[in-house]
């Protein structure tokens, strides 16, 4: 089976909806705000193309990837100044390649120590929701 056809990143709507809400699509990737925000600003930056690892893309695709997660990650450190950004790459069980961004504050969640993959303790309203989308956009330009 092509599993395109159940990659959240493919198919978009109700799969991802369950654990993201897309913000843009830049040049290379997707990007998505994680419902959960224990971290705020923790979004995912998610390859336009189906590729399970990193190294299934050529050189110059590999770094039009990471251009675009830089670019969201300066993006989201100007729009909530943390005061470290954690970057996560698993794809163990969802076979698309895609990076976490999760802003880790001194005085927040899980400062110190590695950051839990969905805590599911932290939702926002629609509106915190869309404050947070407004704050990325801006600082992307889009």
């Amino acid at each position: 089976m092509d599993e395109r056809l159940t990659c959240p990143y493919c198919q978009e709507g109700e799969l991802v909806a369950k654990f993201g809400i897309k913000i843009a699509e830049l040049e290379h990737s997707k990007l998505y705000l994680f419902k959960e925000q224990s971290h705020k600003g923790r979004v995912i930056v998610a390859c336009k193309e189906h590729v399970r690892e990193i190294a299934e893309l050529s050189d110059e695709d590999r770094n039009d990837f990471m251009a675009d997660v830089v670019k969201v990650s300066r993006a989201v450190s100007r729009a909530f100044h943390p005061d470290k950004m954690n970057y996560g790459m698993y794809s163990d069980t969802l076979h698309h390649l895609h990076v976490h961004l999760v802003p880790k504050y001194k005085d927040g969640y899980e400062w110190g120590g590695v950051f839990a993959m969905n805590p599911q303790e932290t939702f926002l309203s629609e509106e915190e929701y869309a404050g947070v989308i407004d704050a990325i956009k801006t600082e992307l330009g889009i």
